[in-house]
């Protein structure tokens, strides 16, 4: 709990059962997270058994997509938690951060996590200079055109929003894929909620990402990025 209210984790799992046995636990130590919910996007086999073994609640998804996931966490995650916070179980954010997350979250509805910072990266972790430099590009594009607060970081998906601000942006959600990230971020700073942005751990990931893992594929998600900005920006200006 965080100010005497309840914290839930989103977990989306797809290809990670080697690492959410440990991911779930470790943000359990926190000592702040009351619920661990994982939402099984037809994921590997065997990784129901390993969130069996937790006392973390599985909830199933057969629409295929990140951001479907994502959304469906949204809607089945328990309804008294005000912190909500979002992250991935391979192993590539570690639990202690949660604390970092819900210090700002007194004074923010939004707060994005960033892994572009080199201290915070450990060796091994899938931050090279092309993942590193396109996803800091990208912020400063939505940075500019926005006109927001810093960004150096678009494509984190460890995050926290209150449930109040989430109810405000929910009814907008579009995206069911790998952008919706930065799809929600950008709902963010069109509605005008208070974020800000604060560099957490990025470790090695456990097994192969079925997006960064393949530099072509980030490409094509960076483009979409890109493209998702400027519609956004378009939209911001003209309705």
């Amino acid at each position: 709990m965080w100010n005497n209210k309840k914290v839930s984790v989103i977990f989306p799992t797809y290809n990670e059962k080697d690492s959410i046995y440990e991911a779930i636990e470790d943000f359990f130590a926190s000592g702040y997270v009351d619920e661990v919910l994982v939402v099984n996007n037809n994921a590997a086999e065997g990784t129901e058994a390993e969130v069996a073994r937790t006392r973390a609640r599985q909830v199933f998804e057969s629409k295929q997509g990140y951001g479907n996931a994502i959304r469906r966490g949204f809607r089945e995650v328990d309804p008294d938690a005000e912190y909500l916070i979002v992250a991935e179980p391979d192993g590539t954010f570690a639990g202690r951060d949660v604390l970092k997350l819900l210090a700002y979250s007194d004074e923010f509805d939004f707060v994005l996590g960033t892994r572009t910072s080199r201290e915070f990266i450990w060796a091994g972790a899938n931050m090279g200079r092309f993942l590193k430099w396109g996803n800091w590009a990208v912020a400063k594009m939505v940075e500019f055109l926005f006109n927001t607060t810093l960004l150096t970081d678009v494509g984190c998906t460890m995050r926290l929003i209150r449930r109040a601000s989430l109810e405000k942006i929910e009814p907008l959600f579009t995206i069911g894929s790998s952008h919706f990230g930065l799809h929600m971020t950008l709902l963010v700073i069109t509605n005008k909620l208070r974020f800000v942005e604060i560099p957490v751990n990025y470790r090695a990931r456990i097994g192969v990402s079925s997006v960064t893992g393949s530099k072509l594929k980030a490409f094509f998600l960076g483009m979409t990025m890109i493209g998702l900005v400027l519609r956004h920006r378009l939209r911001s200006l003209f309705g």
